[in-house]
C-alpha cells in the first residue's frame, strides 16, 4: 500500500489577520516577568530581585537560632561583664558579639536569597540525529530519525566526564551540574539543598554557604567562652565553688549547654566542608563516590582550589528574572484528552507523548512503526481498512505544538466520519 500526501499541512497555518490591522503588522503577544512564569518551585520577594527555595520559611526559624541565644547572652552576660575588665575593655565584648552576631546574617541572607547557579530551561527537547540507525524511509522520502542519548561524555582537564540528559529542563546538565528535586531546576555545580538557608548551595552562593557556617561556628565558641568567663569571675569575687556559681547564673548553663550542642553541628559543617575544598569537590560527589574510581579532572591542588572559591569572580546568574517575556501558552488539558482520546489505540499513546512534550525515542519508535506495519498486514488479510489503514497521516511530522496537535486530531475525526458517512450510504443503497 502506498502512501498518499498528507491530508493537512505540515505547519499549522497562520491566523488569520483582523480588518483594522495593517498588511504585514503583527499583534505583540502579551509580556510578563520572567519570574512570574518561573516553572521552578522558587519563591521570588521585591519583584523578582531576590530569590529563594520553596522552603523559604525555614531562614526565620534559622534567624531566631542565632539571634535568641545572642539577645540572652546581651541581657545576662555580656552586660555584667562590662565594667569587670580595667580601661573599658568589657565594652569590645558586646561590639565583637553585635559585629559577628551581623556578620552571620548577612552571610545567610546572601546565601539564601541569590540565584545558586540556576540553569535555564530549554522550551523544547534538543534533536540530535542517530547516526548509527541511519534514516526511516517515510512517504518515500528519507527522514532521519530522532534520538535523544541520555547521556554523553566530555573531556575535562583530559578526564572523561560523563553528563546526563535532564527530562525535567531538556538539556544536557553541564559537568557537575544536578537537578534539585526540592527547587526542582538543575544547578550548577550542585553542592546540596540545604533546609536550614531554604536554597540551593550552587557555583554562586557556596561561598557564602561557608562563610555563613564558619562565622556561625565562632559565635557558638565565642558565646560558650565567655560564659565560662562569667562563672569564673562569680567563683572569684564570691569566693565559691564552680557548682555554687552556675547555680547562681542559669542563663550562662542554657548558653554553655545550647553552644555547646550548636558547636558540633555548624562545626563538624566548617570543619567537612573545608575537606571538601580543599580536594575541589562538593558534597553531592563526596557522597556517590564520584572520584573513588578516578581521578577528580577539578582538583587543582589545595591553594588553588581555596582560590578558586574565595578569590575568583562570581559568574553572572545565567536568569533576568526581571526581564519581559511573552506569556507561555499552555496546551488546555481537556481539549487535549478530548483529542487523544478519539484517535485510535495506536495513535493515541504517540499523539499523548506528543502533547505532554515526551521526547521521542528510537524504541517508542520502532514500536509504533511495527504496531503500524500490523495494523496495515491485518487490513491486506481481511480485505478492507481499518479506521485508520487508508489515511495518509505522516506521524513523524507531527509538531510540538498547541495548533498542530489540534490539526492532526480535526483531521483524523473529519476522515473516520467521512468513512462512517460513506460505509452507511453503501449499505442503504444496498438495502433498496
Amino acid at each position: 500500500m502506498q502512501f498518499s500526501q498528507p491530508m493537512f499541512p505540515l505547519h499549522p497555518p497562520p491566523p488569520p489577520s483582523s480588518g483594522g490591522a495593517a498588511a504585514g503588522d503583527a499583534v505583540a503577544p502579551p509580556l510578563v516577568r520572567t519570574y512570574r512564569a518561573w516553572k521552578g518551585n522558587n519563591e521570588f520577594c521585591l519583584g523578582g530581585r531576590v530569590i529563594f527555595g520553596p522552603d523559604v520559611k525555614s531562614i526565620f526559624l534559622t534567624m531566631f537560632l542565632i539571634v535568641a541565644p545572642v539577645a540572652v547572652f546581651s541581657a545576662f552576660v555580656a552586660r555584667k561583664l562590662l565594667d569587670d575588665f580595667p580601661h573599658h575593655w568589657g565594652y569590645s565584648i558586646l561590639i565583637i558579639l553585635i559585629v559577628l552576631t551581623m556578620f552571620v546574617l548577612i552571610t545567610l541572607v546572601l546565601t539564601s536569597g541569590r540565584d545558586p547557579g540556576i540553569v535555564p530551561r530549554n522550551a523544547q527537547p534538543p534533536l540530535m540525529m542517530d547516526e548509527s540507525d541511519g534514516s526511516a524511509n517515510i512517504n518515500n522520502e528519507q527522514t532521519p530519525r530522532l534520538h535523544f542519548p541520555r547521556s554523553k561524555e566530555v573531556i575535562v582537564n583530559g578526564v572523561s566526564v560523563k553528563i546526563k540528559y535532564c527530562d525535567t529542563c531538556m538539556l544536557y546538565r553541564p559537568p557537575r551540574c544536578s537537578h534539585c528535586s526540592v527547587c526542582d531546576n538543575c544547578v550548577e555545580r550542585f553542592d546540596h539543598h540545604c533546609p536550614w538557608v531554604g536554597q540551593c548551595i550552587g557555583l554562586r552562593n557556596y561561598r557564602f554557604y561557608y562563610m555563613f557556617v564558619f562565622s556561625a561556628t565562632l559565635l557558638c565558641l565565642y558565646i560558650h567562652g565567655f560564659c565560662w568567663v562569667y562563672i569564673k569571675k562569680i567563683m572569684d569575687s564570691e569566693e565559691i565553688s564552680i557548682w555554687k556559681a552556675m547555680i547562681k547564673t542559669p542563663a550562662s548553663i542554657a548558653l554553655i549547654l545550647y553552644s555547646f550542642i550548636s558547636v558540633w553541628f555548624v562545626g563538624g559543617l566548617t570543619v567537612f566542608h573545608t575537606y571538601l575544598i580543599s580536594k575541589n569537590q562538593s558534597t553531592y560527589e563526596n557522597f556517590r563516590y564520584r572520584y573513588d574510581q578516578q581521578a577528580n579532572p577539578f582538583d587543582k591542588g589545595v591553594a588553588e582550589n581555596f582560590k578558586e572559591i574565595f578569590c575568583s569572580v562570581i559568574p553572572p546568574s545565567k536568569n533576568k528574572f526581571r526581564s519581559k517575556i511573552p506569556i507561555p501558552k499552555e496546551p488546555s488539558e481537556a481539549s487535549g484528552r478530548r483529542a487523544i482520546e478519539s484517535l485510535s489505540p495506536v495513535v493515541r499513546k504517540t499523539a499523548g507523548d506528543l502533547e505532554l512534550g515526551a521526547p521521542v525515542y528510537n524504541d517508542a519508535e520502532e514500536e509504533f512503526e511495527s504496531d503500524y506495519a500490523d495494523e496495515f498486514a491485518n487490513d491486506d488479510e481481511h480485505g478492507k481498512g481499518s479506521e485508520i489503514g487508508d489515511m495518509p497521516v505522516d506521524l513523524s511530522r507531527m509538531l510540538y505544538t498547541e495548533g498542530g496537535q489540534r490539526q492532526v486530531a480535526s483531521s483524523l475525526r473529519h476522515s473516520l466520519w467521512e468513512r462512517d458517512t460513506k460505509d452507511s450510504g453503501e449499505k442503504t443503497h444496498f438495502g433498496t
